[in-house]
């Protein structure tokens, strides 16, 4: 029997490039919010928690003086490292290794920041804690981070029916938290909020199974759901005939205290 990080890379090794090429993933609002929260800071360090296809740390490369892109995927990171060669981002490098256990010294950052990672992390809420205060850990007191994720409306019919379709998507999900489990989670370890930006992110159902690979089974018994969804789920998520849906996301801005 496998352990939860080895089901992580077993669902994200071999899609590196999907995600690399993933249109969700390479733009949004919430990249252009934090892009303009960092600014030009030629001299500043910055991290990329749990990096992905790295698009955060693409971004934040052409603002800051130097990015470590962190994930648990080998195979994630070389095909970052390849493609931040092929963009002449020579100041970027990665790093690899779990959220829970990053390893670089206290205080080396100026900016920390993660996007779409924050929900695979370890054993459920432990995982989010444990890798937002190893963030809160090597941020510089004077730092800023930058939390982006799909969140849960916090609303138990509501939750209960993201967390299944996540799951049944892929099997290395965890939880989205709600805005206020971050919040109470981000002042746990550590952190003020300053804002906190809301989104609405739809979600096209073929390209959104395609990325992952979801077993027929798996994307059979969501499209099942989804035929029996109540009316409040269904407005809500905005459930459409071809199975698209959308979903809450939200861009957290904090200091260290």
């Amino acid at each position: 029997m496998q352990n939860h990080d080895a089901t992580v890379l077993e669902q994200y090794d071999s899609r590196a490039e999907a995600y690399l090429a993933s249109a969700v993933h390479a733009a949004g609002a919430d990249l252009e919010r934090m892009a303009d929260l960092i600014g030009h800071r030629p001299d500043a360090v910055a991290l990329d928690m749990g990096c992905g296809g790295g698009h955060v740390a693409f971004r934040m490369a052409g603002q800051v003086g130097k990015v470590v892109a962190y994930d648990l995927s080998a195979a994630m990171l070389d095909t970052v490292a390849a493609e931040a060669r092929r963009r002449g981002l020579d100041n970027l490098v990665t790093k690899q290794g779990a959220a829970e256990a990053l390893p670089c010294p206290d205080a080396s950052f100026d900016v920390v920041a993660t996007r779409y990672s924050a929900h695979h992390w370890g054993a459920l809420r432990d995982g989010l804690r444990d890798g937002l205060a190893q963030m809160r850990r090597v941020v510089k007191p004077d730092g800023l981070a930058l939390f982006m994720d799909v969140v849960s409306p916090g609303v138990p019919l509501l939750d209960t029916w993201l967390q299944t379709l996540e799951l049944l998507r892929d099997p290395s999900h965890v939880c989205n938290a709600s805005v206020e489990e971050w919040k109470a989670t981000l002042a746990a370890v550590g952190f003020a909020v300053d804002d906190v930006v809301t989104y609405r992110l739809r979600l096209e159902f073929a390209s959104w199974i395609a990325r992952m690979r979801t077993p027929d089974v798996h994307v059979a018994a969501i499209r099942s759901l989804h035929a029996r969804a109540s009316s409040e789920v269904k407005d809500y998520f905005q459930i459409g005939d071809d199975g698209s849906f959308t979903v809450d996301t939200a861009l957290i801005v904090a200091r260290p205290i």
